[in-house]
């Protein structure tokens, strides 16, 4: 499968102070390049407002500043000039969502992610601010909480107590800057949004086919991989998990080639993997370890449906072998029919000539264009079925060598005799050789596809389905236009014969003229 590109989004509750972490040069040992589409006076303002936004909703938890993306770039982009590419990245994102931004182009330690930092606002600023003006004097305590009368913020002196102020009547108390929050960035579905976009955008920048990345579809067949973050305590059981996810993942190619159907391979993800995590972290919480048992179950049961249905399939295929030999011997048993004098006698004898009905101009035989083959039935017929067969025959020996790994997983589980530990330890290096000769051509279903430029397997497979339709719909309307408007049709005829008629008809007419007539026209 092609490597999946990697947007993160998170919530930002001190703006100012992370814009001064991403683009410091004494916070980052590895920073290229930094942008801004508006100065930092602009991002004091809006942590201002939304501070003052959210005491005054009155709602619980922390107040959100900010966002910020971390897009995850090919390393092949580092030949890029990191100011254009940071500048061209970030405009991309201003132009489609129209907030201001500010990023910042980074590496790791070891220099080996190269990544954006983008932080964007959810408020625009007002073409016209709206002030709001005291109507008389205003009281505010230490807490910048309204008070009604000036006796709250007197200490015991009669004096106005430090940090307490006072609006006096004619002055603004309240300005508005900024619109409303953009309600898109809440919605569940944004990240995924710019995943795609980002994913297309970063795609037409590669040089590289094999660079292109794609963008992770929920509610797919396949199964994310889990980007391991530095430090990360859980590395080694992530690495692991992400090993039999990928696993699942050419299991699925298999499944799919082998003409297992797309919701029955859903079902098999949501009853054994989706819904058993959902259990697991509701009853013991977040362990990765019991994330690998439940994808390795899940795996075991959609290669025996990948079994199950290959025989099914050579079941299906013998029975119709079977009907057409008995089918051939029983047309070689019969006697070829012989003609008779009495057979003869009911044949006609010659065929009467073809005799166009009369017909008028106004019932002339129209014949409508032969049906032209769409862009997609085109390429089912010139490479679409051939891609077809190339995974049909890397599907073929994928099974082939599955059976023989069967055949000696059974001769393993028989060998248990005391003195048979030198044939256990060979059975068991022949079984992990198939094993992973199994893994590598599984990896070449995917592969095929890719050289064709297609993402995976099941992308592939919903093109050629599609050509296929269109494909033989041209095929089905093509033949009934041969039927009908084909040389030896009879609306092919009728139209000849109307056409000799009406050239007939036009030259009779000129005949018919006056010399004076024909010369005027």
């Amino acid at each position: 499968m092609p490597r999946n590109s990697f947007v993160q989004m998170s919530k930002l509750h001190n703006v100012r102070g992370r814009i001064y972490y991403i683009s410091s040069d004494k916070k980052q040992e590895n920073l290229y390049a930094v942008y801004e589409t508006t100065d930092r006076k602009f991002w004091t303002e809006l942590a201002k407002c939304n501070q003052a936004e959210f005491k005054k909703s009155g709602t619980e938890g922390k107040c959100i500043e900010a966002r910020e993306f971390i897009i995850a770039l090919p390393e092949s982009f580092v030949d890029y000039p990191p100011d254009g590419l940071l500048k061209y990245m970030t405009d991309k994102f201003k132009s489609r969502y129209g907030v201001d931004c500010i990023a910042a182009l980074h590496h790791n330690k070891r220099k080996t992610n190269y990544h954006i930092h983008l932080i964007f606002a959810e408020r625009n600023y007002l073409d016209e601010p709206i002030e709001k003006i005291a109507t008389r004097n205003m009281f505010y305590d230490e807490k910048g909480n309204h008070v009604r009368t000036k006796k709250e913020i007197l200490d015991e002196n009669g004096t106005i107590r430090k940090r307490c102020k006072v609006i006096k009547k004619g002055e603004v108390y309240e300005r508005q800057m900024f619109t409303i929050k953009d309600a898109r960035f809440k919605q569940e579905h944004f990240l995924d949004e710019v995943k795609v976009f980002y994913t297309d955008v970063i795609n037409g920048l590669v040089k590289d086919e094999k660079e292109k990345l794609s963008a992770f579809k929920r509610g797919d067949v396949y199964l994310a991989t889990k980007k391991i973050g530095k430090n990360n305590p859980k590395a080694d059981k992530i690495t692991l998990n992400n090993k039999v996810i990928q696993d699942w993942n050419r299991t699925v190619d298999h499944a799919l080639v082998s003409g297992m159907e797309r919701k029955e391979i859903l079902k098999v993800k949501q009853e054994q993997i989706s819904t058993p995590i959902k259990e697991s972290i509701h009853k013991y919480g977040n362990h990765p370890e019991l994330l690998f048992m439940i994808i390795f179950r899940a795996i075991e049961l959609l290669k025996e449906l990948i079994k199950l249905l290959i025989q099914k399939q050579e079941q299906q295929k013998a029975r119709i072998s079977d009907l057409m030999e008995r089918r051939n011997e029983k047309q070689e048993k019969q006697p070829a029919p012989s003609v008779t004098q009495t057979d003869n006698q009911t044949i006609p004898a010659v065929t009467q000539p073809f005799k166009a009905p009369a017909t008028s101009t106004a019932e002339k035989t129209v014949i409508p264009p032969r049906p032209r083959m769409s862009e997609l039935a085109h390429d089912y017929e010139m490479r679409l079925e051939e891609i077809m067969e190339k995974l049909k025959r890397q599907n073929r020996a994928i099974h082939t060598q599955e059976v023989k790994k069967d055949l000696i997983d059974e001769d393993l589980k028989n060998c248990t005799g005391l003195f048979q530990g030198k044939k256990r330890k060979e059975l068991q290096a022949q079984s992990n050789k198939y094993a992973e000769t199994i893994k590598i051509m599984k990896q070449g279903l995917s592969h095929i596809v890719q050289d064709y430029k297609y993402p995976t397997v099941d992308a592939f497979l919903q093109v050629y389905k599609q050509g296929k339709s269109e494909y033989e719909s041209y095929v089905k309307a093509n033949k009934e236009w041969n039927s009908k408007y084909g040389e030896n049709s009879i609306h092919r005829k009728l139209a000849e014969k109307q056409a000799e008629v009406q050239k007939r008809e036009q030259d009779r007419d000129f005949n018919y003229r006056s010399p004076s007539d024909r010369g005027a026209r």
